[in-house]
């Protein structure tokens, strides 16, 4: 069965308390019943993980490639735009295929979120859907498969 890792950064387990004009008011813990949900109907194992700390995403990208897991979906959330460290961990484990997620459209929002550090070393990036964002993420990291 195909193994997959989820990241989640800063500010996540936060869900449903902060901007809920941008990111809405389910909870983490409903984003991580959906992930295993999804996992179900996708025939495949996640491990979903949430960080405030910079240091630990690092290790756990790190721990993706020794570790055996088929590929990543990240959230970096605010570490999207500052983290050469999550981007370099990210560009290190190649060919280990990784997603980059947001619940929110970046695009959209204040222009020092538009600049992604992490991205030139992802498979793709998924901005602006939500939840389903992280299943089309999924999904995506399954094809590369096939």
């Amino acid at each position: 069965m195909r193994r997959y890792l989820i990241l989640n950064g800063p500010n996540l387990n936060m869900l449903g308390i902060r901007e809920k004009e941008i990111y809405g008011n389910q909870s983490y813990e409903a984003l991580v019943n959906f992930l295993n949900e999804k996992a179900k109907e996708l025939n495949v194992e996640v491990d979903i993980r949430q960080s405030n700390h910079e240091g630990d995403l690092v290790d756990w990208i790190q721990e993706a490639y020794f570790g055996h897991f088929d590929g990543i979906v990240i959230n970096p959330a605010a570490y999207t735009h500052t983290s050469v460290a999550i981007a370099d961990a990210v560009k290190a484990i190649a060919p280990l295929p990784v997603v980059e997620v947001h619940l929110s459209d970046i695009s959209t929002r204040e222009e020092f979120r538009h600049h992604s550090y992490v991205a030139p070393y992802c498979v793709k990036q998924i901005k602006g859907y939500g939840f389903e964002g992280y299943a089309m993420a999924l999904e995506e990291l399954i094809s590369k498969e096939a």
